[in-house]
C-alpha cells in the first residue's frame, strides 16, 4: 500500500457506529472503572495517560525530560530537570490529572467527527513518542502492549471493532479520569498521599492542595459533561 492510500484510508470519515455499539462501550468502560478487580489492571492505562500528560508539558515548557517509569502497583514517577519554581514547574505538576480526561475529550471530538481511524493512529503516535522516554521494563511492556492493541485492531479489525475499540477507548479515558481524583481526595482526607501532585503544587504556588484537587475534578466532569454529549447517539 502506497503512503497515499494509506493517507485516505487513516483520514477517512466513518458513518456513525449504531447506536447499541455507542452504549455498549460505554457500559464496559463504566464496569472497568468501577469494578475494583478490573480497575486495578485497567488503571494502568490512567497511569500512561497522566505520566504522558507530564511528559509532554515537561516538553513544552522546555524543561528537560529525565524520563518516566510505570509501576505495576499502577503509581508512575516523571523525572524532568529545570527551574525547580516558576510557571513551567507548577504547568507540569498540574498537567498528570488533567491529561486523561482531556485526552478523553479530544477523542470524543474525533469520534463526533467521524475520525475513527484518525484516533487510532493518533493512539499510536503518542504511545510510539512515549515509549522513547521509558525508563522500566514494566512500561516498556505496558506501553508495548497497548500500542500494539491499537496497531492490531486500526490495521486488521473490521470497521465494526475499530468503532467498537475506539469508543471503549474514549468512554474509558473520560470515566477513568474522575476516579483516581475522587481517590486523592479520600487519600488525603485521611492523611495519605503526602507526597501527591496537589501537595507539590500547594508547595510551590501557596494555594492549597484541596483547591487543586476541586480543580482537578472540575476538568475531569467537565470533560466528561462535554465528551457525553458528543458521544451519545445523536
Amino acid at each position: 500500500m502506497d503512503f497515499v492510500r494509506l493517507w485516505d484510508r487513516i483520514t477517512a470519515v466513518q458513518p456513525d457506529p449504531p447506536d447499541w455499539l455507542v452504549w455498549g462501550a460505554a457500559a464496559v468502560a463504566l464496569l472497568a472503572v468501577a469494578l475494583r478487580p478490573v480497575w486495578r489492571l485497567s488503571r494502568t492505562v490512567v497511569t500512561i495517560a497522566h505520566e504522558g500528560g507530564h511528559g509532554v508539558t515537561a516538553l513544552l515548557t522546555r524543561r528537560r525530560l529525565s524520563g518516566i517509569r510505570l509501576h505495576s502497583d499502577t503509581s508512575g514517577l516523571t523525572v524532568s530537570s529545570g527551574r525547580a519554581t516558576g510557571p513551567g514547574m507548577v504547568l507540569t505538576a498540574a498537567a498528570g490529572y488533567p491529561a486523561p480526561p482531556l485526552l478523553g475529550l479530544g477523542g470524543a471530538a474525533l469520534l463526533a467527527a467521524g475520525r475513527i481511524t484518525v484516533l487510532l493512529w493518533v493512539g499510536i503516535v503518542l504511545l510510539a513518542a512515549m515509549l522513547l522516554t521509558l525508563r522500566n521494563l514494566f512500561g516498556v511492556l505496558a506501553v508495548l502492549a497497548t500500542g500494539g492493541a491499537f496497531v492490531a485492531v486500526s490495521w486488521y479489525g473490521t470497521p465494526e471493532w475499530q468503532g467498537a475499540f475506539a469508543y471503549l477507548g474514549v468512554w474509558f479515558l473520560l470515566l477513568a479520569g474522575v476516579r483516581p481524583i475522587v481517590e486523592l481526595f479520600s487519600a488525603r482526607r485521611y492523611g495519605g498521599a503526602p507526597g501527591s501532585d496537589a501537595d507539590q503544587l500547594a508547595r510551590l504556588t501557596g494555594v492549597p492542595a484541596t483547591a487543586w484537587v476541586a480543580l482537578f475534578l472540575v476538568v475531569a466532569l467537565a470533560c466528561l459533561g462535554l465528551g457525553t454529549a458528543w458521544l451519545l447517539p445523536r
